[in-house]
């Protein structure tokens, strides 16, 4: 299934169901809240896509994007002096870039394809359970690490097998490339194993090292946002 989409091209990836604030003073991005919020753009939704390299997308210039993305529903947007807004959104559904128009709204738009899960290789619930035990107990010895234990995320005793490994990145430090990674896996059994890989590597980064690492969106001006 196609659909078209207002596109925010961003230095950092926003996952299912994860919330994502953001600062926007650009032009063509604040019409877009002013379109979002007056249901301009339909059920206040748009695309929001990590760019490959550099920090801006220039006319033609598709390969600085991932092919995938999510979706974001805007929840809250407060104005600011200089018709500024800080706005909060929350992520909704992966898609699939298929083609960019500059030409049809003052922001960017998008032909996406909709990119649901597919059925797990081995869908035996048996298999499904142990992997969800395994990656909530990856979990818990990330912030067994003690750098980052008052920022825990209560989990939900019986989760979501497809949306627990987002909520556990989520919660974690990782950087664009492997959030990128886990938004693209379409198998909720291959996507809970590389989350498990994922916080047992960053448990052991923050032993050896004892800091935090940030991801590099943190460091700079995101395009409509600062």
């Amino acid at each position: 299934m196609t659909d078209t989409i207002p596109l925010f091209p961003l230095g950092t990836v926003l996952l299912p169901g994860g919330a994502l604030p953001l600062h926007v003073f650009e032009p063509r991005y604040r019409q877009l809240t002013l379109d979002l919020l007056h249901e301009v753009v339909p059920e206040r939704r748009f695309g929001i896509i990590a760019i490959r390299q550099g920090w801006e997308v220039g006319e033609g210039n598709v390969d600085a994007l991932h092919d995938v993305g999510c979706s974001a529903v805007l929840e809250t947007a407060q104005r600011l002096p200089e018709d500024r807004y800080d706005i909060t959104t929350t992520g909704e559904h992966r898609f699939r870039l298929l083609q960019l128009d500059t030409e049809a709204a003052p922001y960017l738009m998008a032909r996406v394809e909709w990119l649901p899960d597919t059925t797990p290789e081995h869908p035996a619930t048996e298999l499904t359970e142990r992997l969800v035990s395994s990656a909530m107990t990856a979990h818990t010895r990330y912030h067994d690490s003690g750098l980052r234990h008052d920022h825990r995320q209560e989990l939900d005793d019986d989760p979501d097998p497809a949306q627990l490994a987002y909520t556990l990145a989520d919660d974690c430090v990782l950087g664009v490339d492997d959030r990128q990674e886990l938004l693209a896996e379409t198998d909720p059994h291959l996507r809970l194993r590389l989350v498990r890989q994922l916080m047992l590597r960053e448990a052991e980064f923050l032993r050896e090292l004892r800091a935090v690492p940030a991801s590099l969106a943190e460091f700079v001006q995101q395009p409509g946002v600062n």
